[in-house]
């Protein structure tokens, strides 16, 4: 049963996203479609609640990231996550498993399908039997070699009208960026010249919002996915959405409203849906996302990975220490979505009022000589300027100018994982992270694609192996983390919205408090983020509080208190 103020309340945003350009009367019908969609889902499903606590952790992964030759590539994942990684995480998110065109499955051909090396259907429903699944909804653009645009260009449906063309009076002068390639590509269709938006690439075209159709579309797709397992949405470059004449087309109104549109509409089917946003961006205009508590459920977390890496590169935690202290603790039912690799790069965006330039530069520097390849914007005055650095986070951590030859390469890695375990908000950890995977140059050096050192795929056989021998790289990365998430999943005090408390002890370390919702637990994260041997002054008031990475040390003694090089210490009061 819907009431009245829900009715009104989509109502008032479909106004706020079309008028003028549509008539109350063509606002009213789209708003009754909408509806009718909600009441259909409802009446065939019942009701169903995702459960977030301090035993949510998220793995990011391909569909295709462990295969064989003998099976559909998602039934080879979910036998090898079963065995080797159910025990640490619940929730999974599955990078874009439909059929593609290009960008690693991020140029959508065909949104109701699954690639056919990967699965189907069934199989994305049978591992949402026990685990929570996260979906990319590509929204932004999709394939030039898909079936709407093919429609698109003959006049058919479902496509007619689909994609953003503009004419030469359209003064794209002010538009923000994320990419270097040209933004429009000059076509003559139906007996006139315009042209295409392309945010991303020439594969990748822009959708237009502004016919209402494409907004059905992409809700009728969100409630498709909702009834084949899928419970989280990522929204895909969702800042970009909507376009505007001299405006800089990012963070407009209108993308904001279509993100609370869904909100809503989530909020109101019968299975629980959470939603995603992916935002790239300097901090202020990502946590816009999150709205007034009416937009996004989670945020990703993007100036972490970068401030975390760049901490441990130099040695000096000032950076992140300013920046924990300035970030806003979340309300609950909104979170964090922390991590430091994705299938990406190392955004450089939000690091923009954080980092000065001298030190963004000998970030870079240093990046580059670690094995980094760079991925550049165009920015306004014709120049460019790094987007991403694309490298694995190992690598990215290997060496230093105070570690040339890596000895604590092990030590970096898992003490910045620790970090990112024990702050406030939901841990996401990149599949090929666990396993500390260096940069894919053989793949790299076949496709020429910068963000491929990144995305390896593992035969199941050979991980299985590795993961067998206890002295091999993989295995020592995989327990060495698994460790943390097994530790982490029965500390209350590490709830997603567990109160978080910056603790500034100098810029060696980095220290933080979290408190449980009841109050109960109080866990201290204490980092050593140098090479050198720290002696922290704590307070006489944590003596004997419980070191719960190390229980064989039953009780810290403040006036002794040493963390080795790297080395990070969870002390909990019970």
């Amino acid at each position: 049963m819907f009431f009245q103020k829900d009715q009104k309340k989509i109502g008032s945003i479909l106004k706020n996203i079309y008028k003028p350009h549509l008539s109350k009367k063509n606002i009213d019908s789209l708003k009754d479609q909408i509806f009718e969609l909600i009441k259909t889902f409802n009446k065939k499903n019942s009701k169903k609640k995702i459960e977030i606590s301090e035993k949510t952790s998220l793995l990011i992964s391909y569909g295709d990231n462990i295969n064989s030759n003998q099976k559909k590539s998602i039934r080879v994942f979910q036998s090898f996550y079963r065995k080797n990684l159910m025990k640490y995480f619940n929730t999974i998110h599955f990078l874009p498993f439909y059929p593609s065109s290009s960008d690693s499955g991020f140029a959508v051909k065909d949104h109701y399908k699954i690639e056919k090396k990967i699965g189907n259907w069934s199989d994305i429903k049978k591992i949402s039997k026990f685990n929570n699944v996260m979906a990319d909804i590509v929204i932004n653009h999709s394939s030039a070699r898909g079936l709407w645009f093919k429609n698109f260009l003959k006049k058919r449906k479902p496509g007619k009208d689909y994609f953003l063309t503009i004419d030469n009076k359209f003064d794209t002068s002010k538009v923000v960026r994320p990419r270097d390639h040209k933004l429009l590509k000059k076509i003559k269709i139906f007996n006139k010249t315009d042209y295409l938006w392309r945010t991303f690439s020439p594969d990748q075209i822009d959708l237009n919002f502004k016919n209402p159709s494409v907004l059905l579309r992409f809700i009728k797709i969100m409630i498709h996915l909702i009834g084949n397992g899928i419970g989280i949405f990522r929204l895909d470059a969702i800042a970009y959405l909507w376009k505007k004449n001299s405006t800089k087309c990012v963070n407009l109104k209108q993308t904001h409203e279509v993100v609370k549109l869904f909100r809503v509409i989530t909020r109101l089917l019968n299975k629980q849906t959470l939603i995603i946003t992916e935002t790239n961006l300097p901090e202020k205009e990502n946590l816009s996302y999150f709205g007034n508590n009416d937009e996004a459920n989670w945020v990703y977390n993007f100036s972490l990975p970068p401030l975390l890496i760049h901490t441990f590169l130099f040695e000096n935690s000032s950076y992140l220490n300013k920046w924990s202290k300035k970030l806003p603790n979340t309300k609950v039912g909104n979170s964090y979505l922390n991590f430091i690799a994705s299938h990406d790069g190392i955004g450089m965006r939000p690091t923009e009022g954080i980092l000065n330039k001298e030190s963004l530069k000998n970030f870079l520097n240093r990046l580059k000589k670690n094995g980094s390849k760079f991925s550049y914007r165009k920015v306004q005055n014709k120049s460019k300027k790094v987007y991403e650095a694309n490298i694995t986070v190992f690598d990215a951590l290997k060496k230093s100018d105070f570690d040339p030859n890596g000895k604590f390469c092990l030590e970096r890695y898992v003490a910045a994982h620790a970090i990112m375990i024990s702050f406030e908000g939901i841990p996401a950890i990149y599949l090929n992270s666990m396993f500390g995977k260096s940069n894919d140059e053989a793949k790299y050096v076949i496709t020429g694609n910068n963000r491929d050192v990144n995305r390896y795929k593992w035969n199941y056989k050979n991980i299985t192996k590795k993961l067998s021998d206890k002295t091999s790289k993989q295995s020592i990365f995989y327990k060495s983390l698994g460790k943390l998430l097994d530790i982490k999943k029965k500390q209350k005090a590490f709830h997603p919205n567990a109160k978080r408390l910056n603790m500034n002890l100098g810029n060696k370390i980095f220290c933080f408090k979290r408190m449980s919702l009841d109050k109960k637990q109080t866990i201290i994260s204490i980092t050593n983020c140098s090479s050198i041997t720290q002696r922290p002054k704590l307070d006489k008031k944590y003596h004997k509080w419980k070191n719960i990475i190390n229980p064989e040390i039953k009780s810290i003694k403040i006036e002794t208190f040493v963390l080795k090089p790297f080395e990070t210490q969870w002390l909990s009061n019970i």
